[in-house]
């Protein structure tokens, strides 16, 4: 059984001030496009604080044994958009491959997904991948990146046999 946070950065969606669109939509794509990766789902909000972002990462790695975090928004140019710096602080190992293909895939539907900070990495044995908050951004990059995660996921599993 894997296990997956769905982590929104957004200050306004934190503070009650705006409906969470994006995270809901991650959860369902899930749900709907890789069922052996999405046996539990758990959705949650934070703002768009280095520390804030940081420790519920953390926490989520170290204490809850998730096995995969995607998060979404807070990658953009905006002057609060730390998520790409603060999910980086916590990798042991960048995987840049991961969000150079999210770019990727979402130049081919606008020139704007270039602009994305977005990073991916891991954190012992989790994945963990930064999205953007765009809906429609989710719906395109989402579903191509699912093998890259399932592969992943594997490997790190594989990982976690051999050392327990």
């Amino acid at each position: 059984m894997k296990k997956i946070l769905v982590l929104t950065v957004s200050d306004s969606a934190s503070r009650g001030e705006r409906v969470d669109v994006s995270g809901p939509l991650i959860a369902e794509i899930l749900k709907q496009k890789a069922p052996e990766l999405s046996t539990s789902i758990e959705l949650r909000i934070v703002s768009d604080e280095i520390d804030e972002i940081k420790n519920a990462l953390i926490l989520a790695v170290d204490s809850e044994y998730f096995d995969l975090i995607l998060t979404t928004g807070g990658t953009g140019a905006s002057p609060r958009d730390f998520c790409p710096e603060a999910t980086a602080s916590v990798f042991d190992r960048e995987m840049p491959g991961i969000a150079e293909f999210l770019r990727y895939i979402g130049g081919k539907h606008t020139p704007f997904a270039y602009l994305s900070r977005a990073k991916s990495g891991i954190r012992k044995q989790t994945l963990i991948v930064n999205f953007p908050g765009n809906p429609k951004a989710i719906r395109e990059s989402l579903e191509p990146a699912l093998p890259l995660f399932a592969h992943c996921l594997s490997m790190l599993a594989s990982v976690k046999e051999h050392t327990s």
